[in-house]
């Protein structure tokens, strides 16, 4: 136990027993500290002028370990180690999941935050106050992962790679301390009522007052374990929002708990006046109940987040040289290994199967209920169950690399964001506090004049009644109940607003290729527009479109012949691909486009297309080569998906670059009465913000890299699975299933989400507005009170839950359509 009279490390607060011997300056003014450890992590943080940390923390720092800034974390920095949790990005940048020991406060948050984004090299950092898990990205030229991690060291805090597994077990530590201060708080009640009772129930006169004194006596002692322990959350966090200069939602409950505490101790000292311990335990065990119910829901809703992070298995089967199998960590797996799936065990990694035919069940991932048909040269997903025979599979993507990962990743951005709807509540959360406040002062000075003896506890029971908890969990419970849903539904969240503005959308701009149709084009003929061969034109369109995940490059490299490499590149969006083959530049797109790109101009003759085609013409620097043709198909499932749109009172907008005949006939067949063909980049991008500025909520929806600016412009955006992986970065949300039905559920859930957060915002509103007045005017005691508080927030837990109890249809995903590099 710390002396009272020694004097406080100026880092971590505990005794300085050596004054003098270690101190840092701060401000001009040497400050001591309690031993080299603390001198060197105070000394690092005021080194990177960051002194605001000392101010606005609300708890002391964690403890310095001497030496503890020199230790080794080059481990991390071998590209071994790192496979299983770093993930390489496209353009040469690192990004990984972190989980951060030590964080106290958001004071802590902050600290981290602002030392790691001054380290050179460090493109962005993100961490989340509650889960305590950040998001890092970095430049790996520029800076290793061993020195950002020594960075946050030196400032008192650990970080090491996050792991799912453990942060359930940390939610396993949190819900047993929580059941245990309810077990001291409703042990603590029952003892307490068995000595109230007599008092209670005994005729006037007839209990002497040394026996009632003693009763008092008794309760006191049980009480001090309620309030000191089981009550200690609430004065917590009061305290910590006092620092920061807000007003908690616990404020109150707090303040409520000690004014009624505090009394009963003075009338027990006195001898005369009432005391409340029974209702204080009383409704401290009530409030822990309902906070214990809000911990378990808060969890479970974490854990359908966080079910992907928990399907690869720890371990897997790999074959030697000669087909022996041996048991290995699932991180020792390499690409080109070759692995055993034995029935009924999961597939560790994604890969291809070389041996052995099978059915796999991608329930949890895929949305199929139905096992899947697994054979030679069919591609397998990590997570996904093996139901049959054996299988055996060639690892091509392990660890950061995989569709989980890349899944996760998503999900972990969106739960680095505040919706606005959140903000927005905590804001009213605020304001309500400061008027209950008010109130209960007002209410109790009145009551002075009125009937002194009731003024303490109806300014208690007004403390306690009002519910800000109520109207602080209207938002965020429902948001991330409903952010859980869409997940299974197939719609991974990647921004926080998306939620919200899916509900309020009032116009919906689709894509037609990849969107409305499959995307997956297939050459139906090939005119020859000079004298090349089919098969040479085709190799060279082939050659142009490698590497490319544009639906007509996919239906040109499956159908031409083994594919040159064609040099130097470069694609138009919107308009064709242009690059060198044999000393030759050939062009490859839209018709203008190569001819754009001839010496001098040419002219050809459009020959009569099918209805609903697409084109693409092959031309080099003087001629038209070849004329392409290609033929899709509309979804099964867009017909009904733009009724529903339609039927919800939006707007529906087909946007296309594609041909007039082609777009038309589309809007037709689907009943949109709004299309716009050959739209360029630029063309969609103006129409957007056209309908932005008339004060329209615009929802677009796209797959191609022409389509990547308007995501990024429009209100709220929606990226296909199958699409290009710049659209899938722009875009607010990937639908990973690929079907439409599953985006229309999704709006379909946005919407309920906001009508529940208008429930519990009604319930809440309607609650305080009943229950403050009768506690104001003495017809409620603070027992129940506590009753009233516990069960307001507990209505609110369960609405939002009421409307997704019924089993969500896991996200679709396939392997083939979910690219690393785009997620």
């Amino acid at each position: 136990m710390q002396d009272a009279g020694a004097t406080p490390c100026f880092h971590c607060a505990l005794p300085v027993t050596a004054p003098g011997r270690y101190r840092v300056k701060v401000d001009g003014k040497w400050q001591p500290v309690c031993c080299p450890g603390c001198e060197a992590v105070a000394a690092a943080i005021l080194g990177y002028g960051l002194q605001g940390y000392y101010e606005h923390r609300t708890s002391p720092a964690p403890t310095a370990e001497a030496g503890g800034e020199n230790e080794d974390f080059r481990i991390y920095d071998d590209p071994e180690v790192q496979r299983g949790f770093v993930h390489a990005g496209a353009g040469g940048e690192c990004d990984a999941a972190l989980m951060l020991e030590g964080i106290r406060c958001t004071a802590c948050v902050w600290l981290n935050e602002s030392v790691l984004r001054r380290l050179p090299g460090v493109l962005g950092v993100g961490i989340n106050a509650t889960t305590h898990r950040a998001q890092l990205r970095w430049d790996p030229q520029k800076i290793r992962l061993s020195e950002i991690l020594a960075a946050v060291r030196r400032i008192g805090y650990r970080a090491h790679p996050y792991d799912a597994r453990k942060a359930e077990a940390a939610q396993r530590a949190e819900q047993k301390q929580s059941l245990w201060r309810l077990f001291v708080a409703g042990f603590g009640m029952m003892q307490v009522m068995m000595y109230a009772l007599p008092v209670y129930m005994a005729e006037p006169g007839s209990m002497t007052p040394d026996i009632e004194q003693l009763m008092r006596w008794a309760s006191l002692m049980l009480t001090l374990p309620v309030v000191f322990y089981s009550a200690g959350p609430f004065f917590e966090a009061a305290w910590r929002d006092l620092r920061l200069g807000r007003m908690g939602m616990d404020l109150p409950v707090a303040l409520g708990i000690a004014v009624a505490f505090a009394a009963s101790v003075w009338s027990t000292l006195s001898g005369h006046g009432e005391v409340y311990f029974d209702s204080v335990s009383m409704f401290v065990f009530l409030l822990l109940c309902g906070r214990y119910l809000e911990i378990r829901a808060r969890h479970a809703v974490a854990r359908s987040l966080d079910y992907l992070s928990r399907a690869i298995p720890e371990v897997a089967l790999r074959l030697g040289s000669a087909g022996e199998p041996k048991q290995v960590p699932v991180s020792a797996l390499r690409p080109g290994d070759r692995v055993l799936v034995r029935s009924g065990e999961r597939v560790p990694a994604d890969g291809v199967v070389v041996e052995g035919r099978s059915f796999v069940d991608e329930s949890l991932l895929s949305g199929e209920s139905r096992p899947l048909a697994r054979q030679t040269e069919d591609r397998l997903i990590g997570g996904s169950t093996n139901v049959a025979d054996p299988l055996v599979m060639q690892v091509e993507r392990i660890g950061a690399d995989t569709v989980m990962s890349s899944i996760v990743r998503l999900m972990q951005q969106a739960a680095t964001e505040r919706p606005p709807l959140a903000a927005n509540a905590e804001r009213i959360t605020g304001w309500f506090v400061a008027a209950t406040l008010a109130l209960a002062a007002g209410a109790a000075v009145t009551w002075w004049f009125i009937e002194p003896g009731h003024a303490l506890w109806v300014a208690v029971t007004i403390l306690v009644v009002t519910c800000p908890c109520a109207l602080s969990l209207a938002t965020p419970v429902a948001l991330t109940v409903a952010t859980g849903r869409l997940a299974r539904q197939g719609l991974i969240v990647c921004r926080g607003h998306v939620i919200e503005t899916l509900a309020r959308a009032t116009d919906v701009v689709l894509d037609k290729t990849g969107t409305l149709t499959l995307g997956q084009l297939r050459l139906t003929r090939t005119y020859a527009l000079a004298d090349l061969g089919e098969a040479d034109s085709l190799g060279i369109a082939a050659a142009l479109e490698q590497g490319s995940m544009h639906p007509i490059a996919k239906a040109l490299i499956a159908a031409g012949p083994q594919a040159r490499a064609a040099r130097d590149a470069k694609h138009h969006a919107g308009l064709g691909v242009e690059a060198e083959l044999d000393g030759h530049v050939y062009r490859l797109g839209r018709p203008e486009f190569v001819m754009a790109g001839h010496r001098a101009p040419t002219a050809w003759q459009r020959p009569a297309l099918p209805a609903g085609s697409s084109i693409a013409m092959l031309g080099d620097e003087s001629r038209c080569l070849a004329l392409f043709v290609f033929g899709d198909e509309l979804r099964p499932d867009a017909s009904e998906f733009v009724d529903a749109l339609r039927r919800a009172g939006k707007r529906v907008h087909l946007l296309s670059g594609d041909r007039d005949g082609t777009v038309v006939q589309i809007a037709a067949a689907l009943g949109i009465e709004i299309a716009t063909a050959n739209a360029s980049p630029q063309t969609k991008l103006a129409y957007v913000q056209a309908l932005q500025r008339e004060g329209r909520v615009v929802a677009m929806i796209g797959d191609g890299i022409n389509d990547a600016p308007v995501l990024a412009q429009a209100s709220v955006s929606i990226a296909m699975s199958d699409g290009a992986w710049m659209s899938q970065r722009q875009a607010d949300a990937v639908l990973l299933s690929g079907r439409l039905g599953d985006l229309r559920a999704a709006f379909d859930t946005s919407v309920r989400t906001l009508a529940v957060i208008r429930e519990n915002l009604f319930w809440a509103l309607a609650y305080n507005l009943t229950a403050v007045p009768l506690a104001a005017l003495g017809m409620v005691t603070p027992w129940m009170a506590g009753i009233g508080m516990s069960a307001s927030s507990l209505v609110v837990i369960l609405n939002s839950l009421r409307p997704f109890r019924q089993p969500a249809t896991p996200a679709a995903v396939s392997a083939a359509r979910v690219p690393s590099t785009g997620l």
